[in-house]
């Protein structure tokens, strides 16, 4: 993770130690407590706090996460073999609500945080406060790609965007790699719009086609055009993704949203990416 971290550059105080407020940050992931309440070995937490919190503006988990992920590429570690989306409702918790209507902006600069939502990723439905994230998992159970959405937002509208999200690097040079050899989905993602995407991309899929669609295209005769194709073999592994998104969710800052900002609940999710490439 160095070579991806930011140096100390021009004028002004020198950055604190970064391994002890990555580990400041690594055990409010795991633990969910409040920033205010982590242990003094870490050092102030207004600092571990900002420094997340810049981070997650400027986008440097996410560069962090392409650097590991690129790095698992070249030692030939993804399982490019079979690629699943699916996703998860992640509670709000009550302080995650309350964010000023003005658009944040980066610190020190007159910018907007890259992934930052008018919306704050917070939708409303009967058991309160929500948000949903859409993931992009290979076969070694780890993600490749992920999005922040309001928790009642469907999941067929948003397998293109976050399929778009997947580019691993190629250290050797050229192209990032973007394209799995084979993509599974659950019935939610069934409808014309993705598999005319995964067909312009050449992408084998296999997402079982919903009862209503199949009644539609029968009675629509030859004009309905061919069935479907479902490898049920294939579809079994789809388990994998369901898997990742458990190992994801140990993590507690995850599990409940506590973030009142997106782009901050976008750095904390991708920060427990981090966290589940770089283990072994």
């Amino acid at each position: 993770m160095e070579p991806c971290l930011p140096k100390n550059v021009g004028r002004g105080g020198r950055w604190m130690n970064h391994r002890q407020v990555i580990n400041g940050i690594l055990f409010r992931l795991r633990t969910g407590i409040p920033w205010r309440d982590l242990p003094t070995r870490f050092g102030k937490w207004q600092t571990i706090y900002d420094r997340h919190r810049r981070w997650s503006a400027d986008g440097t988990w996410d560069q962090i996460l392409r650097a590991v992920q690129a790095d698992a590429h070249a030692e030939g570690r993804i399982d490019w073999s079979m690629v699943s989306v699916d996703s998860t409702v992640c509670r709000a918790h009550q302080h995650a609500a309350g964010a000023r209507k003005q658009a944040p902006r980066k610190p020190g600069k007159r910018t907007r945080p890259t992934q930052h939502r008018p919306d704050e990723a917070l939708g409303r439905s009967r058991g309160g406060l929500t948000t949903k994230i859409h993931l992009a998992g290979e076969g070694g159970l780890r993600p490749l790609a992920m999005l922040v959405t309001p928790g009642q937002w469907g999941d067929a509208p948003q397998m293109i965007a976050v399929l778009e999200r997947v580019r691993v690097p190629r250290p050797t040079g050229g192209r990032p790699r973007t394209r799995p050899d084979h993509l599974s989905g659950d019935k939610a993602y069934s409808s014309r719009r993705n598999r005319r995407y995964l067909r312009r991309r050449q992408i084998k899929h296999t997402i079982p086609e919903r009862r209503d669609q199949r009644a539609h295209r029968q009675r629509r005769g030859s004009n309905g055009g061919r069935p479907t194709g479902f490898d049920a073999a294939r579809y079994a592994r789809r388990n994998e993704v369901e898997r990742m998104i458990n190992r994801l969710k140990i993590y507690r800052a995850v599990a409940t949203r506590y973030d009142k900002r997106a782009y901050v609940f976008h750095g904390t999710v991708t920060a427990a990416a981090v966290r589940l490439w770089l283990r072994s």
